[in-house]
């Protein structure tokens, strides 16, 4: 199963040998377990932080590998026109909805000003099928869903994920229409809602449904709002956890808002791993498909030039706000995004990368 942050490969303390290994992070508490020596190091022209122990002089820190086998397995890719469904699950004010939303539409917004989510998309993109056709350019917001009666409960198990969606496509007012070739079912919970293994090993997941539960194989994600629970794990850097006190400081975030905005990252991560590998048998590294290691896996915690461990890359700052992000998207919104494994360059790669500028 295809889960954000549940193959995390170790990085010991904030030491980092040469050559590495391609390396996932977040904030977990055992990562913190020994980071007494960790030092912070303000950016260059942008005032943001973080720890950068150990990075010697390494010109491709940021997830750069020889060790990464990141294979074709045969199975289908999204080339079809895409279309997110998001299903928000629980209490959603406006305010929070028009942030993920403007993300979403952003991913195909090919005018939005350099560095911007449109060019991150174009990495995805990247990758084919066995005909050679590359993944959609195209993504649109489609029909929503909303349950605000928290129809499933407030603390649901993975598989009641798929019930949500069950429940989506066959309402009686506005079902969200069925699409497997190019639908992404998209479920939001809010942050007063409890998801299995959420803020101890995950922050989002994807997958594909079961027909036994929703009556198609589609494929799906779920990211939660961890404002309440755990944002210094799933929000992060914008909310650094208590027992990294004192070691750095939290980022401020673009759209104001330390959950949504944290879960935009997740959000992203899940839409490229749901369009390069949706059925689980496409692009990942690994042998066992339980548990692959995909294009957004390999980069997670990396946002920007020099990035890798705790330490989040050289990021751009708000002149106005002084808020963190890396990236541009419709309407004069902005946004913090982690980047992907480019497959061609076998390295982390985003629009902000100082060598793209």
């Amino acid at each position: 199963m295809s889960t954000s942050c549940f193959s995390l490969l170790i990085l010991a303390a904030l030491a980092v040998p040469s050559p590495i290994a391609v390396v996932a992070w977040r904030p977990w508490p055992h990562h913190f377990a020994s980071s007494s020596n960790a030092t912070t190091t303000s950016i260059v022209g942008g005032g943001a932080s973080g720890a950068a122990a150990g990075l010697g002089t390494m010109k491709k820190y940021e997830g750069s590998s020889e060790f990464v086998k990141l294979r074709y397995h045969m199975g289908p890719v999204l080339t079809a026109n895409i279309t997110v469904h998001p299903i928000w699950y629980g209490s959603w004010s406006p305010k929070q909805k028009h942030i993920l939303r403007a993300f979403l539409r952003s991913v195909s917004a090919s005018a939005a000003p350099h560095p911007s989510v449109a060019a991150w998309w174009s990495t995805v993109r990247l990758y084919t099928d066995q005909t050679g056709a590359n993944v959609s350019a195209t993504v649109l917001l489609g029909a929503e869903h909303s349950d605000r009666r928290y129809s499933r409960g407030r603390a649901l198990t993975r598989l009641d994920i798929q019930s949500v969606i069950h429940d989506a496509v066959n309402a009686r007012r506005r079902p969200i229409p069925v699409n497997p070739r190019g639908g992404l079912y998209l479920v939001l919970t809010s942050a007063d809602v409890a998801v299995q293994d959420f803020c101890v090993q995950v922050c989002g997941f994807h997958y594909f449904t079961f027909p036994a539960i929703v009556g198609h194989t589609l494929p799906y994600a779920w990211v939660g709002n961890s404002a309440t629970q755990c944002p210094g794990s799933c929000a992060y850097p914008f909310a650094v956890p208590p027992f990294a006190a004192g070691l750095r400081k939290a980022e401020r975030p673009p759209n104001g808002d330390v959950g949504v905005d944290g879960m935009v990252s997740v959000v992203a991560h899940e839409l490229a791993e749901m369009a390069s590998n949706p059925l689980v048998n496409a692009w990942y590294a690994g042998e066992d498909p339980s548990f692959p290691t995909e294009i957004a896996d390999l980069c997670e915690g990396i946002y920007g030039t020099g990035g890798g461990g705790a330490y989040t890359g050289q990021l751009l700052v708000d002149g106005e706000s002084g808020a963190a992000y890396n990236m541009h998207g419709v309407g004069g919104r902005k946004f913090l995004v982690q980047w992907i494994w480019h497959p061609y360059l076998s390295y982390c790669s985003g629009p902000n990368a100082l060598d793209h500028q």
